[in-house]
């Protein structure tokens, strides 16, 4: 969720809204400053923990207003859950990646899903952008070859939900949804930008083929959840990953330019269908789940609002800058150490790549800041404007 409050001060310029978002990240960093607060810890899962992470990420990206001197920042925030997560790679079953749930007792502990290892792919090759730092892209590269080899990922590019650990990932949960998809795009994209010649093709090739095998979740050019919106049961936190691919096909055109002839259909008729939908409730611009409906259809929630607000002012991409970098005016210091109590953990990016663990805070927490956004903004939108 703040990560779409970011990506609306990205977008519009609108400061508004900064200083609840800059606390509420804060709030959450727990005594590490690793995303791992006492308050979470003990039910959250690496997806959680990642989701706050790429959420600093993205601040140090677009040059988000830095934290105060004396708190964490945005960088090392991104640093510190990398390294948390870099040190559970987990070689006692499959042959490597990250569990779902990072302690026992927690159901799903058995299940090495698409989205975590996603979540650290994404991260690993960001930071591989923002630091130069070659490890980072070492660790991505070593997730991605993971995750094809393991099978959660197809041989057409379709990414499947995870696999079971206690079966040595033989066997998959064929599910698909959306987030899954965009997360991987994101970094396969900043992965073509860092690279060239053969490698760069093959990272092309990635590229288009997890782009072709998102049409599952178009109708029509229209997004929708497949795995629950035809059925009408999509939880909370399913309600919400439509956001995410939309963030990310946009995010997508600036490190890997071909993109952008690739989404922006999807991402204009979306914008369209989704602006429609933004029209119930008391208020008249309440947000619902089935873009597809082409109308309000009587949902509504947190999920439902982000989804709009991610895919209308996605719109705006071409307007504002990349990402920045180290090199190219990123104000956010970092810490290559950070969440690692100090000390040089084999999980810092310093060299070699290898394990140990640590724990995170949740993707849909603080639900009601969202409401500060309420949806009026960009209903009142034309959207043709943005359509040119």
């Amino acid at each position: 969720m703040f990560g779409s409050l970011i990506d609306y001060w990205y977008y519009t310029g609108d400061s508004t809204y900064n200083e609840v978002v800059s606390e509420a990240l804060l709030f959450q960093t727990g005594s590490e400053n690793d995303f791992m607060p006492p308050n979470q810890t003990k039910s959250e899962g690496n997806d959680d923990q990642a989701f706050w992470g790429m959420a600093a990420m993205s601040a140090a990206e677009v040059k988000f207003p830095n934290p105060p001197d004396d708190q964490p920042q945005w960088l090392a925030l991104a640093q510190a859950v990398f390294n948390s997560q870099a040190a559970r790679w987990d070689n006692t079953s499959c042959a490597g990646g990250l569990k779902w749930q990072i302690f026992t007792f927690n159901t799903g502990y058995n299940y090495k899903n698409s989205i975590s290892n996603g979540a650290f792919f994404n991260m690993a090759s960001r930071l591989g952008y923002y630091t130069q730092n070659q490890t980072y892209f070492e660790w991505a590269d070593r997730m991605w070859d993971w995750v094809e080899g393991v099978g959660l990922m197809s041989t057409s590019y379709a990414v499947f939900d995870g696999t079971d650990d206690t079966l040595n990932c033989t066997q998959q949960n064929h599910i698909q949804w959306t987030y899954n998809a965009g997360v991987y795009l994101l970094g396969a994209s900043v992965m073509w930008n860092q690279t060239n010649g053969t490698t760069q093709a093959l990272w092309e090739t990635r590229i288009r083929g997890i782009i072709t095998a998102s049409n599952v979740f178009f109708q029509n050019n229209v997004m929708y959840e497949v795995a629950c919106e035809p059925q009408g049961n999509c939880d909370t936190d399913q309600q919400s990953f439509k956001a995410y691919l939309s963030r990310w096909m946009a995010a997508s055109t600036k490190v890997a330019p071909f993109v952008s002839d690739l989404v922006k259909s999807y991402l204009q008729t979306s914008a369209q269908a989704a602006a429609k939908s933004c029209s119930g409730g008391s208020d008249g611009v309440t947000c619902g789940t089935k873009w597809t409906a082409q109308a309000w259809d009587s949902t509504y929630g947190v999920g439902q609002q982000m989804n709009a607000l991610e895919v209308i002012q996605g719109l705006l991409i071409d307007q504002v800058s990349g990402p920045v970098s180290n090199t190219t005016g990123g104000i956010s210091v970092g810490n290559p150490s950070a969440g690692t109590g100090g000390d040089t953990n084999p999980g810092a990016p310093t060299g070699q790549i290898t394990t140990g663990d640590k724990a995170g805070a949740g993707i849909l927490t603080a639900v009601i800041l969202v409401a500060l956004l309420g949806g009026a903004w960009y209903v009142d939108v034309d959207t043709e404007d943005f359509l040119d």
